[in-house]
């Protein structure tokens, strides 16, 4: 769907609909590779179909790396906005976000400020690699412009909202995130990797991890570098 201007100020950021979902950009948030996926309905396609696959109604959702709020929109959509939990470390992109949850009717989901790591003590920041265009952007990358964030730790996270899904797109530090299980009831996992960022052991810790908690892999939701898990019904929780 080619772009069209924005209704709040068409000087400053351009309007896009996909899947039913009403998005506006500001000009100079987005690469032109990211103008051109939003214009032909492609943009986190992948990661649409996986929220589609695995948000259930009743469903409480834990989203990392919201992006521009739009799969936080589905998932909202699919379950309700008080069941979606998102984090974004990007400032500059949480107005962004929650201007587009506002014209989605999802102003109920809970939006958090910072990045997801493995271990976070209380209070403690990290500097935060900003990307042009905003993906890409990431933990531990040298050079470019820095921000200073503060950390969020991973597995405070899932006790604290104890989700049935998880969905993350987070630049690499998914690897810090399978030292131990997952204290919810989780039900769908669907995470891009990053081989990048890390070799095939920390794949495979993953995969081994998500084993030990009883979920098995999903080829429905998997595609690319999307990796796709679901619960295997009648196997013990880690509750």
């Amino acid at each position: 769907m080619a772009p069209k201007p924005s209704s709040e100020d068409p000087l400053t950021a351009i309007a896009f609909r996909i899947n039913g979902v009403d998005l506006h950009v500001p000009k100079g948030v987005a690469t032109p590779e990211i103008i051109e996926k939003l214009s032909t309905g492609t943009y986190e396609a992948d990661e649409a179909r996986a929220a589609d696959r695995c948000v259930k109604s009743g469903f409480r959702v834990l989203e990392l790396g919201a992006g521009l709020g739009y799969v936080t929109t589905l998932a909202a959509q699919r379950t309700a906005s008080e069941n979606v939990l998102s984090v974004e470390a990007n400032p500059a992109l949480l107005p962004v976000i929650e201007a587009n949850l506002a014209r989605n009717g999802c102003e109920g989901v809970t939006l958090l400020h910072g990045a997801v790591s493995g271990v976070a003590e209380e209070g403690e920041t990290a500097s935060f690699h900003i990307s042009n265009g905003f993906t890409g952007s990431r933990l531990g990358a040298q050079g470019g412009r820095q921000v200073e964030v503060p950390l969020i730790g991973f597995h405070k996270l899932i006790r604290a909202h104890r989700p049935h899904v998880v969905l993350m797109d987070v630049e690499g530090a998914e690897a810090g995130f399978f030292d131990r299980l997952w204290k919810c009831p989780l039900r769908f996992c669907a995470m891009e990797l990053h081989p990048k960022q890390y070799g095939p052991s920390v794949i495979k810790k993953i995969v081994d991890t998500m084993s030990a908690m009883g979920m098995t892999y999903d080829p429905v939701v998997s595609s690319r570098k999307i990796l796709g898990f679901r619960k295997v019904w009648g196997s013990d929780e880690a509750e």
